[in-house]
């Protein structure tokens, strides 16, 4: 029989994030910081007009695009958020979370050859899409030293006449960066000066902790520029409900609406009617979890600082990047060392891109107890590590 699968998908690795967790979630006593979903439950009113939705018999499909209730609310939240006005019918679409609206964005902008500059560490998809909609991906290393943001010198490195899309991942997974509005002119100024796209991943707007969120979309010159890619997940908990969303030109959501047709048909409907109340309503409680994530962080910054282990500071998401350079073993060496010896599970720099090397992911989407339990057992690892190389 000849082989029935593509060398291009059988190629791309598998994603990183879930190794440990899934060992982790065997073993007796442990506590994974691995996963960056909110422990919170999805706000009640939410959560009530999803229930809502169903009891009325709202399991129809809605349009392609998604139930135009939704898409106004979705312009009206970016236009308060972010200051940038779109048309709910022509440039807004409803995707299957954030994920989705990356991968048909890429397959949608993309002809083979075209390359797509991806700043790393960063989320996983971007690499596997840009390679599944024929694209070439080129990883810019992004530095400590430069708290894991995106320069233009970086910029210059690694753009090409192939280039054509630049992924901007901020705030970011799994480093916490930002990126400031002073931070993102030099920027804007260099896509306009090379006529690129940006694809601009904003899924953690809703969680900075320094200032607002800035999206590059809000620039001038740059709307016409810029996919702005967000959803539900993270700010409003609402992970398993599966709502992203995708704004952006009209030639370019048009092409992505159609394809987002023949893939998917629409997002899940009672998921739509029940987002349309969060948007509304439920800045209260996102506002609570955001305050509630700040506290997380600041304890664990506090906590580094007492054992020693260098860490930049985050303002941004609910992740924090620690350096273990110091030990002299490898991200994955201690993260499978840190599990065995002292059931923490969190996750290699390294299934986030090379440059990862030397740090590790760890989330604070968990409770301050279980955080306080896991700093606990990565203090007394450390101390042994410490005393073994003396």
């Amino acid at each position: 029989m000849r082989n029935p699968l593509s060398k291009k998908i059988v190629d791309i690795q598998p994603s990183g994030i879930r190794k440990f967790f899934d060992v982790a979630n065997e073993m007796e006593d442990a506590i994974s910081l691995g996963v960056g979903e909110p422990d919170f439950d999805t706000p009640w009113r939410i959560r009530e007009e999803g229930m809502f939705s169903l009891e009325k018999g709202r399991t129809f499909y809605t349009s392609n695009a998604g139930l135009k209730e939704l898409r106004k609310e979705i312009c009206n939240y970016l236009e308060r958020k972010i200051y940038v006005k779109y048309d709910a019918v022509h440039e807004t679409l409803v995707t299957v979370g954030g994920s989705e609206a990356i991968d048909v964005g890429l397959r949608c902008m993309l002809d083979p050859g075209d390359e797509v500059l991806i700043p790393q560490p960063s989320y996983v998809s971007y690499l596997p899409c840009t390679i599944m909609a024929d694209g070439i991906p080129v990883i810019i290393p992004l530095q400590e030293k430069n708290e894991f943001k995106l320069t233009v010198e970086e910029l210059e490195t690694y753009t090409t006449p192939k280039t054509k899309v630049l992924v901007l991942p901020f705030p970011n997974n799994p480093t916490g960066a930002i990126m400031t509005r002073e931070d993102l002119e030099p920027i804007a100024e260099f896509v306009k000066a090379h006529d690129l796209y940006v694809m601009s991943d904003e899924i953690y707007s809703e969680l900075t902790y320094k200032e607002e969120h800035v999206s590059i979309a809000s620039l001038p010159g740059m709307r016409e520029r810029t996919l702005v890619i967000n959803g539900f997940s993270k700010g409003f908990a609402m992970t398993g409900w599966r709502l992203g969303y995708c704004c952006g030109p009209e030639m370019i959501i048009t092409q992505m609406t159609k394809l987002h047709q023949f893939a998917i048909m629409c997002a899940p409907t009672n998921s739509q009617y029940a987002a349309v109340e969060g948007l509304r309503n439920c800045g209260d409680e996102v506002e609570e979890m955001r305050k509630s994530y700040n506290q997380r962080r600041r304890f664990l910054m506090h906590e580094f600082e007492k054992m020693g282990l260098e860490c930049f500071e985050p303002f941004g998401a609910f992740y924090v990047f620690p350096s273990i350079k110091e030990f002299g073993m490898t991200s994955e060496e201690f993260a499978t060392r840190l599990l065995n010896e002292e059931k923490v599970a969190v996750v290699p720099g390294t299934a986030f891109g090379e440059c990862g090397e030397g740090f590790l992911r760890i989330s604070y989407a968990y409770s301050l107890e279980d955080l306080k339990e896991a700093i606990g057992r990565l203090e007394r690892f450390i101390g042994r590590l410490r005393s073994e190389r003396k």
